[in-house]
């Protein structure tokens, strides 16, 4: 990999001499040189190369000294590293420069085999660095797409061994579906679609981590939650009831000429489901999800749900009558269900 160096010292021959003295690293491709005399022309041509991993720098210079220099791209450029040029016996500067987060030194007059050695060094460092940063930014892009739940999956000392792993778990399940949205494509831009689309989950999503819930994925135009732990039901009902307010109340601007009032229609189960990665290691491409009898009743309560209802088994209705307001709808047949199924209407 090339290292681009930006040396800056206001002498006329070092150019010459650093073209020299590395022609075969420069020629290979290894080093990359780029020259300033001055802080301030130093500053120009970072700029013009943001790519520079190292600043070679002398630290008397007119216009910007090389300490000033120093100040402004450690704190602007951090993941470049700076090694100071300066004379022998010059500790007063030199102690100023490590201060100010130089990384290094070399002495003048310059013993080029050992500027070639700090060189490898510094950018050994600077490498390190930049994996480092690239890191954490592609970790907060993951924490994006991915959930909270699956990355602390991803970070167990086992986890390579237990990929293809499941266990079985207690949860509730909410299925959360924005109504008419499928309809409203039809009559606006792509580009509509998506900005209030993505407004609609956020309100929503906003809830279901208030109480405790995550989501386990995005189907359309709708939201697949999951809640674990203490009082899971409770908590899961709680996040639908406000989900339902927090969209009935939106104000968001439609596009000129369009009405629509946003609504969801909901449905809510709970019990035991396996957990775990289900697709193909060969094809690189797994899903970590939920899966079982309960997710699928879930999303069949959901779709006998009307615009505005929260629907739920009547199972579930006894087990939180105590704690939520209920009222019994009808039995329904139920896709791939051979039993009729008493539904109940969550209230408040």
């Amino acid at each position: 990999m090339k290292t681009k160096i930006l040396v800056v010292d206001d002498e006329a021959d070092l150019e010459l001499l650093i073209r020299q003295k590395f022609r075969r690293k420069i020629r290979e491709n290894v080093y990359e040189f780029v020259f300033a005399t001055n802080g301030q022309e130093a500053i120009e041509r970072i700029g013009e190369h943001p790519d520079i991993d190292i600043i070679l720098s002398d630290i008397n210079m007119p216009v910007m000294d090389g300490l000033t220099l120093l100040s402004l791209t450690h704190a602007q450029h951090p993941a470049m590293k700076t090694v100071i040029v300066t004379a022998y016996g010059d500790l007063a500067n030199l102690r100023t420069a490590m201060n100010r987060g130089a990384f290094d030194f070399v002495i003048k007059p310059v013993d080029f085999t050992d500027l070639e050695l700090t060189i490898e060094k510094t950018a050994d460092q600077v490498r390190q660095l930049r994996d480092t940063l690239r890191a954490i930014q592609e970790n907060n892009i993951l924490k994006m797409y991915v959930d909270e739940t699956v990355l602390n999956f991803m970070t167990r000392p086992d986890f390579k061994n237990r990929l293809l792993a499941s266990e079985t778990v207690d949860v509730t399940v909410a299925f959360i579906d924005i109504c008419g949205f499928t309809s409203m494509s039809e009559k606006l831009s792509p580009t509509d679609v998506v900005g209030l689309l993505n407004n609609y989950f956020d309100l929503m999503v906003k809830e279901v981590i208030a109480q405790g819930g995550y989501v386990d994925k995005f189907m359309g135009d709708a939201v697949m939650a999951v809640f674990r732990g203490e009082h899971h039901l409770d908590r899961a009902i709680d996040a639908a009831l406000s989900a339902r307010a927090v969209l009935q109340q939106d104000t968001t601007p439609l596009p000129a000429g369009f009405e629509y009032r946003p609504e969801v229609s909901i449905g809510v189960n709970t019990g035991e489901v396996v957990s775990g990665n289900i697709g193909s290691v060969s094809l690189k491409r797994l899903d970590y999800t939920i899966i079982g009898d309960v997710v699928n009743l879930c999303q069949r309560l959901q779709s006998s749900a009307k615009p505005g209802q929260i629907i739920i088994s009547e199972a579930v209705y006894l087990k939180v009558k105590e704690s939520f307001k209920g009222q019994y709808v009808s039995e329904v047949t139920l896709k791939n269900k051979a039993e009729p199924v008493k539904i109940y209407e969550v209230m408040e």
